[in-house]
């Protein structure tokens, strides 16, 4: 089957959302904008209560979905982010189009998110320590890596280089966009290479893993970290369970994919919940930052919007 006839196969598919993430509707019966209801423990939950926990339930833990920005702001010490390359765009060379053109979506994802891809990096202070720091915000096209994302990515891991910069990234992917066709996929090994480079320069690198991150996100720059995080609930892997499942012909175990799977059989490092992940985050920081790449260069670096 041609590739453009199973997109428009695809597209004419009907899916249920199992669960509820932070910019979808509140369920029926619940009144939107004020109160939630937890996919988890069938709670209703006060907004105002969910924010202060940083969107996770107050009562049995779950993560709700994080935009990108507010992953990030959640994440650094307190006025320190200051994005950067947030004038690239994704274009679309092949034209693309399956039950909807490519530039449609592009611009659909654009007026609804409010950013210009999927990436939003920048520079930023973590724990007093100066990083590059960078969310995928699965709102964008399912946070796919197109040219645009794997170019934001890879430039984070070289400033980051340049500037004796930590790297930490909060990764959330449904795989590569494949409406870019054979430029996304080479966007897998420009990150690869790019992180590649940051531990050639003796610079840490920390990633964090959230629900889902999928594809060639994960086979790449998303697992090539000194320290990989992921938070609970967290849904890792390459190819999704139903292919697999598909695949081998086999039922999976249970909790297949899932981050407390994946600390088990030694993948990751640890699950993290997310009112902890910044005090972890900056402790991994202080054992591995170079002396010289903290301290005093990252109060200066703090200073006036000067990063």
């Amino acid at each position: 089957m041609p590739i453009n006839d199973w997109f428009k196969q695809r597209e004419g598919r009907r899916y249920t959302v199992s669960g509820q993430g932070c910019a979808e509707p509140a369920t029926d019966g619940v009144p939107d904008g004020v109160w939630r209801s937890c996919p988890q423990c069938k709670g209703t939950l006060y907004q105002g209560d969910v924010a202060r926990c940083l969107s996770v339930c107050p009562h049995c833990g779950h993560h709700f979905e994080l935009i990108a920005r507010d992953r990030i702001e959640a994440l650094v010490d307190p006025g320190t982010f200051a994005e950067i390359d947030g004038a690239l765009t994704s274009a679309d060379p092949l034209r693309f189009s399956a039950g909807k053109p490519y530039g449609t979506s592009l611009e659909r994802a654009c007026q609804t998110t409010g950013m210009t891809d999927a990436a939003l990096t920048g520079r930023a202070a973590l724990g007093g320590h100066p990083v590059v720091v960078g969310a995928l915000d699965f709102r964008f096209v399912g946070a796919s890596m197109g040219s645009v994302v794997g170019e934001r990515i890879a430039r984070a891991f070289d400033l980051a280089r340049d500037e004796r910069r930590g790297v930490v990234l909060l990764v959330a992917s449904g795989g590569a966009r494949m409406q870019e066709g054979m430029l996304s996929l080479m966007q897998m090994a420009k990150t690869s290479a790019a992180a590649g480079r940051l531990a050639g320069a003796g610079l840490p690198y920390v990633s964090v893993l959230v629900n889902p991150t999928y594809g060639g996100v994960t086979a790449s720059f998303a697992v090539l970290s000194d320290v990989i995080f992921a938070e609970p609930g967290a849904m890792i892997g390459f190819a999704g369970p139903r292919l697999v499942e598909q695949t081998i012909r086999r039922s999976l175990p249970k909790g297949f994919q899932s981050a407390a799977s994946l600390v088990e059989h030694g993948m990751i490092d640890d699950v993290v919940p997310r009112v902890e992940l910044r005090r972890r985050v900056s402790t991994v920081l202080d054992y591995l930052m170079p002396a010289h790449a903290s301290g005093a260069d990252a109060a200066s670096g703090t200073q006036g919007g000067e990063l």
